[in-house]
């Protein structure tokens, strides 16, 4: 499961997060942001590069709520 969220309204396409993921699970293109997920480990290096603060480590598991009628 994917941990990291993007907050893009923060991004200024800088790259620092691309350079530092070991996975290459990071894309930046025509002013987009996107995290290959299956790739990424969640390492969060990306998360305590981003001068932005446009990444981060979202601890909480979503949780699916079914319902049953």
């Amino acid at each position: 499961m994917l941990m990291i969220e993007i907050l893009p309204d923060k991004c200024d396409f800088c790259g620092c997060c691309v350079g530092v993921c070991p996975e290459d699970a990071i894309e930046l293109k025509e002013a987009e942001i996107r995290i290959i997920e299956d790739l990424c480990t969640n390492c969060s290096k990306c998360v305590w590069s981003c001068p932005f603060e446009t990444l981060k480590f979202n601890k909480k598991e979503t949780v699916r709520v079914s319902s049953e009628s």
